[in-house]
């Protein structure tokens, strides 16, 4: 009897603690998703568009870095997503959605960085979105490809007419990191613990071709090394996001 009564003891408790322990965790409270637009429309990759320029062109992979992800309250506080690293990959939908959890306040901005920051570019091969094998790091520059787009063009004189753009490099004057503050609304949302608010970014790959830096397929189709046309891309693609939507649930 006195066993059967110890055991029982010792259930109660790994059942009562385990549940304290359930109901301390924190469930996640903000989702952030990433939709590619081009032409005005959502991307659709293998299928063909038109640039500002009059080029026609074909995307078969569209990937890029978004790391360091924080939101700003409306006293000036910055709460950031732990181990923020993410890799959107357009063939991959599960890649372009993620959740966390932020103390509840109201915000008034989101942060993050385009690329992957220079810490992590000199600590070697990293795993999940860093992994080597998601083909976004360069073995031979010790570094991460920040953002890649590949297809083909008929206005390219490269062998396939192919299109390439592999954009990196993390340090000096051509750093291809971008940080990037976007405002979530006229006016502050407010997050709480009871449900779940959802911040939809676009990316406009119109912005490529023109924003800062005027690039034409005729006359850049390749680019995949660090360097002053790398920089270039990367300073007209830091101007290609905005946010499209905000879901409260």
């Amino acid at each position: 009897m006195k066993t059967t009564l110890r055991l029982f003891a010792v259930y109660f408790s790994l059942f009562f603690f385990g549940v304290v322990s359930v109901k301390g965790q924190h469930q996640p409270n903000i989702k952030i998703t990433f939709v590619n637009y081009t032409n005005g429309y959502p991307l659709v990759l293998d299928s063909g568009f038109t640039n500002c320029w009059k080029e026609n062109f074909t995307v078969q992979v569209f990937k890029y870095y978004i790391s360091n992800i924080g939101l700003q309250t409306t006293d000036q506080q910055i709460h950031r997503e732990p181990n923020s690293y993410h890799l959107v990959d357009e063939r991959d939908s599960n890649s372009k959605s993620w959740s966390f959890y932020l103390p509840a306040a109201k915000y008034d901005s989101l942060f993050f960085l385009i690329g992957v920051d220079s810490l992590k570019n000199v600590s070697g091969a990293q795993t999940a979105a860093l992994d080597p094998l998601n083909g976004m790091f360069w073995t031979w520059n010790s570094g991460y490809i920040m953002f890649k787009m590949e297809g083909s063009s008929p206005q390219s004189s490269v062998i396939n007419n192919k299109m390439e753009y592999h954009i990196g490099g993390f340090s000096g004057v051509n750093s291809t990191l971008k940080k990037t503050r976007l405002a979530l609304s006229e006016t502050a949302i407010s997050v709480s613990d009871k449900s779940l608010t959802e911040i939809i970014v676009r990316f406009d790959i119109d912005k490529i071709w023109q924003a800062a830096t005027p690039i034409k397929i005729t006359d850049t189709p390749v680019c995949t090394t660090p360097g002053t046309l790398a920089a270039g891309i990367a300073a007209n693609y830091s101007h290609a996001f905005d946010i499209i939507k905000i879901v409260q649930q």
